[in-house]
């Protein structure tokens, strides 16, 4: 027996919504002028990562990446650490957000 569920319920409960993870992701070092936002974008439509991405007034990035399993978006962490190959990444934290707002899509921001 299947503890009393249904096919109903068992194709509803497959089909309710993910929870989605929210970060900001902010880089610092010598990300701007060697396509670290483009490069950022096409690693997170890779991994159908959703949110943005954008160049800081201090010189570093700042992204807003979301899905709904967060080892997607720690490999795409991983890889904003190397960057692209004239990229130099000195530090990048990572804070979660509680963020209501569901993105569409990865978009680079100015």
């Amino acid at each position: 027996m299947d503890g009393g569920r249904g096919p109903a319920e068992q194709a509803g409960a497959e089909q309710a919504p993910r929870e989605l993870h929210t970060w900001e992701v902010r880089v610092s070092g010598i990300v701007q002028g060697v396509n670290y936002r483009y490069f950022t974008q096409q690693e997170a439509r890779a991994r159908g990562v959703a949110g943005w991405v954008r160049n800081e007034p201090d010189g570093g990035v700042l992204a807003v990446i979301q899905h709904s399993e967060s080892g997607v978006l720690s490999d795409l962490v991983v890889r904003m650490k190397h960057g692209p190959p004239h990229a130099a990444v000195d530090d990048c934290t990572i804070a979660p957000l509680s963020s209501a707002q569901r993105f569409r899509g990865f978009e680079i921001r100015r």
